[in-house]
């Protein structure tokens, strides 16, 4: 691995540059560990009794919201869910087609309601965040790295 460099912007932002191989190898061990991670929760979840179908579990790794494919896999509608989490069912509709982004405690008690971890909602999100983060930060994407 080489070494990265510090660079501060003119506005005071601090960038760090490395070499291609070094941003691959990176975003490589990053996708790992969270494959590792994703590995060992479901052995986790094996070893708790809970099987899911893998019918559910292509829709969780789909672009459905993984809200609404839980609650559907519990054998809930919006109103039942909405209730047990003490939100509007409006509310909870609107988190699962995307216009609204849940609190972190609404978020914590639908997956109690649901009885799922909290990752099981958010790492979705979390996802696409670092996705975008990732698309944004590729050297080869970004004019300001090529003329460093």
């Amino acid at each position: 691995m080489t070494m990265a460099k510090l660079i501060t912007t003119p506005g005071g932002e601090e960038l760090v540059l490395l070499a291609k191989d070094d941003y691959e190898r990176l975003v490589e061990a990053a996708e790992n560990l969270a494959d590792i991670a994703a590995y060992d929760e479901a052995k986790r979840k094996l070893a708790a009794g809970e099987m899911i179908p893998s019918e559910i579990v292509d829709r969780l790794l789909s672009e459905e919201h993984p809200l609404r494919v839980w609650r559907e896999y519990r054998g809930l509608n919006v109103k039942d869910l909405a209730q047990a989490a003490q939100i509007s069912p409006s509310y909870l509709s609107q988190i699962e087609t995307g216009r609204r982004e849940g609190t972190l405690e609404t978020m914590a008690r639908l997956a109690r309601a649901l009885r799922i971890d909290l990752d099981d909602l958010v790492r979705h999100a979390e996802e696409e965040k670092l996705a975008a983060f990732t698309e944004w930060a590729s050297p080869e994407d970004d004019e300001r790295y090529r003329n460093l």
